[in-house]
């Protein structure tokens, strides 16, 4: 009763606060820069904060919280489009929404599964704030409850997903993850400081690859080739379908499975570090896991989108708890956002909820009318920007191609970048073909920094008790939390094993010769062989302990396989191939001769400087592969262009320099 009187006055005051019309001017001026953001895949919500830092300087408290919330609240609704229309993952946090959400656009139902995502975003968003607001006052024991065991508890589960996601051979599901987090090893170790995988040798490895990177190479680069080998509109048969009516009656039928994706979006939320990179994949499982039917998923299943976009918007407000109460980021949006406190006069942390739970609340409620606003908006805009998929691929790849190089140039303003977005585009390619399980692997990579570094601080202080003999390190590390994570876990791995016979995580793919899946399998099998002498030959015993376990399972895995391989015969799924049968086997355009012309824009690049080499990118790809004229060719290079400089002078982005930059001194953008 106590904290209920504290809270009333603090709730009235908030909604006295929000709902004045400067306030909710500002909180619609967020909303619609999160959208602008959103929609430009590998900005999301961190470039989005870091545009409106700037003008914190002297602002009203609320009206730049109500900026800043507005923005970051909408960033996970709005990247769905690119998700969706192209898939490519706008963000982190709607990668999983990929699998089946494009697959609806292709099939003509893009106006279907924008609408499903952004209902569920809505009301993932509403109730993240509807349990913030009673939360926020009892959050601080079980926030104290999570140690390193639990965190790393929380890890293993989202590793366990890979069950679920790895298709009808789970061993390739546990091979690709295993060469994930192997991946995310890469570069300086988090605690002894030693160089991993001959990252001596290569200077841009040394702070490893970033997210935005893998995230677009494994997801967007494989499936802007497939198209554009194809030559036709992303819908088959240039249609829509059915429109948002529809999405919004898919959703009333999956209620419940979004009621329980969003308190899923909550608990992850919560928890700092995980937030956005994991959740969506988490709440895919248990949309997977819980359908009866489950033979549509990864070809366009509904609820494989209304399941990950439940938990987006309701892992926002999961994500306030930790960064409102302790001024513990819970992802990386978040840590913008304490920069923005500070800016405004608040300091996040223990004494914001004691001295100020009125401008604490300000901040839950203004999330909440924030994804009441930014839904309304992307709703009423998805049928117009569905059309999208309607227009042949071809004027659309030279663009897209455009747009993730610069995205991921932002990651370290380098053209290593440019070069691991090749690397890791070229692999995602062949994983797609032989059916590995792409979404394992971005698990993998995503959760290895915590997984390592969790397990070894776990045994760290395990072994420090024990040592003192305050408790034996099996206490600490097993207590109650720790258990009940690990049973879910054991659960989920073993109904997704079971389930695995009924599962594609990607479609279904047709079985082909014997010699190229094994070829690309001892590929991966040398790697990791690589990667387990190489960390077998560090010094120090924690830095290559983690990485020789994983590459430990990773071989086991591979050489099961490989053994499988030699008995099978060619017809069995192991052998799956899509350059067999199916889309990629009759495209009329080959994969090199496609893939080359992305290489030809980053071999530009380094030679002219971003904007010269698109430029001649632009031109010759639509003249020459387009088959357009040279007015409307040079017209279309030339807006694209001018929005490339727009954006990147709007958000004081810089573009990749090549070797000319070195020898002549060129004006912006040139130089």
């Amino acid at each position: 009763m106590d904290l209920l009187a504290t809270a009333l006055p603090a709730l009235s005051d908030a909604f006295s606060l929000i709902l004045q019309p400067q306030q909710i001017m500002f909180l619609v001026l967020g909303v619609l820069l999160g959208l602008s953001v959103g929609v430009f895949p590998g900005l999301g919500g961190i470039a989005g904060l870091s545009l409106v830092l700037p003008f914190m300087f002297g602002m009203d408290p609320v009206s730049g919280l109500a900026l800043m919330v507005g923005l970051v609240a909408v960033v996970p609704t709005s990247d769905t489009f690119a998700s969706v229309l192209m898939g490519i993952p706008g963000s982190s946090a709607s990668q999983a929404t990929v699998l089946d959400g494009f697959p609806l656009a292709r099939k003509g139902e893009a106006a279907r599964a924008l609408a499903a995502a952004f209902v569920s975003s809505l009301f993932g968003g509403l109730l993240g704030a509807t349990i913030l607001t009673f939360f926020i006052l009892v959050a601080r024991p079980l926030v104290l409850a999570f140690g390193m065991p639990e965190m790393l508890a929380v890890t293993l589960l989202g590793l366990s997903m890979v069950a679920v996601l790895a298709g009808r051979v789970p061993l390739k599901g546990v091979a690709a993850a295993c060469l994930g987090l192997l991946v995310g090893t890469i570069g300086e170790a988090g605690h002894g400081g030693n160089l991993r995988m001959a990252t001596y040798d290569i200077p841009y490895l040394t702070d490893g690859i970033k997210l935005v990177i893998v995230g677009l190479g494994t997801f967007a680069i494989p499936e802007i080739v497939s198209l554009l080998r194809q030559d036709q509109s992303i819908a088959r048969g240039a249609t829509l379908g059915a429109g948002w009516a529809q999405g919004v009656r898919d959703w009333f039928a999956n209620f419940w499975l979004s009621v329980r994706c969003s308190i899923i979006g909550v608990i992850v939320g919560v928890i700092p570090g995980l937030g956005g990179s994991v959740v969506d994949w988490i709440a895919y499982g248990h949309t997977v896991q819980t359908a009866k039917d489950k033979s549509g998923f990864g070809a366009g299943d509904i609820r494989g989108v209304i399941g990950p976009e439940s938990s987006n918007n309701a892992k926002e407000g999961g994500g306030l708890v930790p960064t409102l109460i302790f001024g513990i980021p819970g992802s990386g949006s978040m840590a913008v956002f304490i920069g923005g406190l500070a800016l405004l006069g608040y300091e996040a942390g223990p004494q914001l909820i004691q001295n100020k739970l009125d401008v604490t609340y300000t901040v839950v409620w203004s999330l909440a009318l924030a994804n009441v606003v930014g839904a309304g908006l992307c709703i009423a805009l998805s049928s117009p920007i569905a059309r999208l998929t309607t227009i042949r691929f071809t004027l659309l790849a030279p663009f897209l191609f455009m747009m993730i190089a610069f995205a991921a140039f932002q990651s370290r303003q380098s053209l290593g970048d440019l070069v691991a977005l090749f690397t890791v585009g070229l692999l995602g390619i062949f994983l797609r073909r032989f059916d590995w399980s792409r979404p394992a692997f971005l698990i993998g990579f995503v959760l290895s920094d915590q997984a390592e570094n969790f397990s070894a601080n776990a045994q760290q202080i395990a072994a420090f008790k024990f040592r003192k003999g305050l408790e034996t390190g099996l206490d600490y590390v097993m207590s109650p939390i720790v258990i009940v994570i690990l049973i879910v876990m054991v659960v989920s791995i073993v109904v997704g094993i079971r389930q695995s016979a009924q599962i594609r995580s990607e479609g279904t793919v047709a079985a082909g010769s014997k010699r190229a899946p094994m070829i690309f399998l001892l590929v991966i099998l040398a790697y990791i062989v690589t990667a387990w002498i190489n960390a077998a030959q560090i010094g120090l015993t924690s830095d290559k302990i983690f990485p020789m376990t994983i590459a430990t399972v990773g071989i086991l895995a591979l050489v099961l396989l490989l053994v499988r391989m030699m008995r099978a015969p060619e017809s069995d799924e192991i052998f799956a191939d899509r350059e067999v049968e199916g889309e990629d086997a009759d495209a009329p355009h080959g994969l090199w001769g496609t893939l080359a012309w992305f290489a030809a824009l980053l071999i530009l690049s380094s030679l002219f400087g971003f904007i010269l080499a698109l430029a001649i990118f632009l031109v010759t790809f639509l003249r020459l592969r387009a088959g357009l004229g040279w007015v409307r060719a040079v017209a279309l290079s030339a807006a694209g262009i001018g929005f490339m400089c727009f954006l990147a002078s709007t958000l004081n982005r810089d573009f990749p320099p090549g070797l000319l930059q070195e020898f002549v001194k060129l004006p912006w953008p040139l130089g």
